[in-house]
């Protein structure tokens, strides 16, 4: 059997920024035709080495060789030429313009040729389709594709490019698990080419399904190379963040029967059809589904930012109308909403300005202005008690990680004592770490009797987490699972099975 050749060998890389050390002496090979995971959290350093490695930033010490070649000026040209190529989370898409004219234009930049040569534009973007087993129409807009289909022609744009090696950041993170299982297939393909795929993500499982090796970078210094066969995702989670994580399954203790929030026959069209659910106080009510079943809408409807078509909405047994977000939050009704940096975050306002905005009312001073003593105090108090890594309250929000994001975000809403808490897939792109903190705070807000509505497609995050579980489909709830059936031994792949097929199992009752 032949050699694996070595595509990458960074030595003893370190990098300093003004105060901060992102990496120190990290070393790191990538060989032809391996797929290689780069675990860690959030801040661990994973960016700054593929940076690096792609010619963006300039390491402040350490030697890299890329096809044999040592690079003593590493430049992102240099990088492209080597066939180093890196698909950042926003997938950097033309989303005005076609499916191959995305996929060529950079081959066509490149070789210095003419953009307007519509044969030449489709035999490349055809010729890239063909390389992974997919047929998306070439004229097509990209912003009328799904995400999983905006991957697909990411990694063809790259494919265009003959790409050696493929640096691919938190792929999965908004694809339906049929989409995911169809993306690492893809990958695999890649493999059986020859060419690297380094896979960063905090979706464990999906990790262990497809790394031939791991690299752990912690607090900028590599832990270790484990080859997957030998490591599981237990300790793996240990390696990255230093502690055992265990995420404890929720129990309801409290005695109070008496509901909450009632919906009932709530309908949107387009969005959601004759919805009925309960709350009670200590309650976590997980919403599941694929991408689409409507959780999201009918979140956004209770909270006053979708208004339904028919039905009713109780609080405490009294029929209410929820026309904005400022009657849901009257009402004691908090949402932390999908996308925390498009709805829910000020990126250019400050930790405390963040964590007030939710209480602005309760803060203002004798003239109507906000108290800035009792501001300040309030994010210092959330600071602390959220675990928020910060240089202080004044920090700006956009230079934190994702967990220390989120968790500003929650801690906006548990200032203001929300009776019902909504939160919608609360942990996406987030590292372990962090989503462990977050279920902590989630279950402890539950044991205190806040109601809580949880909305993921992570099934095992709705297990962990959920006394109760609803799974839509289409629209529609198929399924309501008890307390007592989330009991059973069995119950995640129950609920998986149900979430792909969209109908009730063998004897399972539609709520």
């Amino acid at each position: 059997m032949a050699e694996e050749k070595n595509i990458v060998v960074a030595e003893h890389i370190s990098k300093s920024y003004v105060g901060v050390q992102a990496l120190n002496d990290v070393s790191i090979t990538i060989k032809e035709g391996e797929i290689k995971c780069l675990a860690g959290e959030n801040g661990c350093g994973k960016s700054t080495f593929v940076k690096i490695i792609a010619g963006v930033e300039e390491p402040t010490a350490g030697r890299i060789v890329i096809n044999g070649k040592e690079m003593t000026k590493h430049t992102t040209k240099d990088a492209i030429d080597e066939g180093i190529q890196v698909i950042f989370q926003d997938l950097s898409l033309f989303h005005a313009m076609s499916v191959a004219e995305n996929i060529a234009m950079n081959k066509l930049v490149k070789e210095g040729k003419p953009l307007t040569n519509k044969k030449e534009i489709e035999k490349i973007a055809r010729d890239a389709l063909n390389l992974i087993g997919v047929d998306i129409p070439l004229d097509v807009q990209v912003q009328e594709l799904s995400i999983a289909n905006r991957q697909l022609i990411a990694i063809c744009r790259a494919l265009a490019l003959d790409a050696r090696l493929l640096f691919m950041d938190e792929p999965t993170t908004a694809l339906t698990k049929n989409e995911v299982d169809s993306l690492l297939n893809i990958v695999l393909g890649l493999k059986a080419r020859g060419i690297a795929v380094v896979f960063i993500s905090h979706k464990l499982d999906e990790v262990m399904r497809i790394a031939d090796s791991i690299t752990v970078i912690r607090d900028g210094h590599k832990i270790g190379d484990f080859a997957a066969s030998e490591i599981d995702s237990k300790k793996l989670a240990y390696y990255m963040t230093g502690r055992q994580v265990d995420y404890q399954q929720y129990s309801r203790n409290l005695e109070n029967e008496e509901k909450l929030l009632e919906v009932r026959n709530l309908t949107k069209k387009g969005n959601y059809e004759d919805v009925s659910l309960s709350v009670r106080k200590g309650d976590i009510l997980g919403l599941t589904g694929l991408l689409g079943a409507g959780r999201t809408e009918l979140a956004l409807s209770i909270f006053g930012l979708n208004k339904p078509d028919s039905g009713e909405i109780y609080m405490e047994g009294k029929k209410v109308t929820i026309s904005s977000p400022d009657d849901a939050i009257d009402l004691g009704i908090g949402l932390v909403p999908e996308e925390r940096a498009l709805q829910g975050l000020f990126l250019q306002k400050s930790v405390n300005e963040n964590v007030a905005a939710a209480i602005l009312k309760r803060l203002k001073g004798l003239f109507g202005n906000i108290d800035s003593g009792k501001s300040r105090a309030l994010a210092k108090e959330a600071i602390d008690t959220f675990r928020i890594k910060v240089y202080n309250e004044d920090t700006l929000v956009g230079t934190l990680s994702g967990g220390n994001q989120q968790k500003a975000l929650i801690a906006r809403w548990a200032a203001s004592s929300p009776k019902l808490f909504m939160l919608d897939t609360p942990t996406v792109g987030i590292d372990i770490g962090s989503k462990a903190e977050i279920y902590e705070y989630i279950q402890k807000f539950a044991s205190e009797g806040m109601g809580i509505i949880l909305i993921s497609d992570e099934v095992e995050e709705i297990v962990a987490n959920c006394n109760r579980v609803i799974v839509m489909f289409d629209g529609h709830v198929v399924k309501e699972y008890t307390e007592e059936e989330m009991k059973d031994p069995d119950i995640k792949e129950k609920i998986n099975a149900l979430v792909e097929s969209g109908k009730p199992g063998k004897g399972a009752a539609v709520s």
